[in-house]
């Protein structure tokens, strides 16, 4: 349909291997910018992420032409080889298989 305009958000929640505490406080800003590129380079738009030391949020606006699966596992594959690149862990890095998807609605003020 010509000119239409939809946006999907959607928190994505997924959890470090184990839920071990791998995530430390000084590494979580440089990776939450890395996570940031990735979901920019694959044409979406990363409006929020936060990293615990066991598990992550991401808010994301989703366009209908990207499956959520897709984007996720992009964010996984490229973050687990990241940190892996970096050796901030001992030993590998991983996420946990699966994540949890929920979703949000924002709301406007009008002007």
């Amino acid at each position: 349909m010509a000119n239409t305009y939809s946006q999907i958000y959607i928190q994505v929640v997924f959890a470090v291997q184990c839920r071990q505490n791998l995530i430390e406080k000084q590494n979580k800003e440089e990776l939450h910018k890395y996570m940031t590129g990735i979901v920019r380079e694959r044409g979406q738009k990363l409006l929020a992420v936060h990293c615990m030391p066991d598990h992550t949020h991401i808010l994301i606006g989703l366009k209908p032409s990207m499956a959520l699966s897709d984007l996720v596992r992009d964010v996984k594959n490229g973050s687990t080889n990241f940190i892996n690149g970096k050796r901030w862990v001992p030993g590998r890095f991983c996420w946990q298989e699966g994540l949890g998807p929920f979703r949000t609605a924002i709301h406007s003020s009008p002007a």
